[in-house]
């Protein structure tokens, strides 16, 4: 195995970034195991991808490995979760606590990723000044005021589509810089505006069409 070399000028493609915590999740199942040491060819087999494109994506971290030895896991661990960012805590903020808010902010796993949901808002009388999971349900109208008094930056939009765009202008205005957009609505925002669109029904369609064809 070639000793990959970090290329700080180039920016990360986004399939790499996405196939990151991949490789960080192989690398903390195997360290479970007993492994000391973990090659590209060891996280081919595991997840499927081929060992040339895994060496090629770990290129972008600050991380080296040994010829016929790999990478030590421990580094490679602390490497990856520095690098997705998951050893700092981002604040955030979501909007619409249906089912799938709800869900979320009763996810403990997220802190382990980095995110921490502080607040939530809705319009729903019976949820406004409840908690869920210790996180307080604000209504929606008070977001101005409460976003002043934070250093939350990150948005997550699980709202009705009907109202999608107009709470996600609402956000933007009042300081958010990063939306996490939980809905099948493609949220139209400035250009200095993170967007990261994770639709289930969009995921549910492209499985379905795979089934599909696979049972013909």
């Amino acid at each position: 195995m070639t000793a990959p070399v970090r290329k700080i000028s180039d920016k990360v493609p986004e399939p790499t970034l996405r196939r990151l915590p991949w490789y960080l999740s192989c690398a903390k199942l195997m360290r479970s195991q007993g492994e000391k040491y973990l090659s590209s060819t060891q996280i081919s087999r595991q997840i499927n991808i081929d060992a040339s494109q895994v060496a090629k994506d770990l290129s972008y971290v600050a991380v080296s490995g040994r010829t016929r030895v790999g990478y030590d896991i421990d580094c490679l661990i602390g490497v990856l979760e520095d690098f997705l960012g998951f050893t700092n805590i981002h604040k955030a903020y979501l909007f619409g606590v249906g089912s799938l808010g709800a869900a979320l902010l009763q996810d403990t796993g997220l802190s382990h990723f980095g995110l921490e949901i502080v607040g939530a808002f809705d319009v729903d009388p019976k949820k406004i000044g409840t908690n869920i999971a210790g996180i307080p349900i604000y209504h929606t109208d008070e977001f101005p005021k409460i976003i002043k008094k934070s250093n939350v930056n990150i948005g997550i939009l699980t709202v009705p589509i009907s109202i999608a765009q107009t709470i996600t202008d609402y956000m933007v205005s009042e300081g958010i810089k990063a939306v996490w957009n939980f809905t099948p609505f493609r949220i139209r925002v400035p250009e200095d505006i993170v967007v990261q669109n994770t639709s289930l029904y969009a995921h549910l369609a492209v499985m379905f069409n795979r089934l599909n064809e696979e049972l013909k």
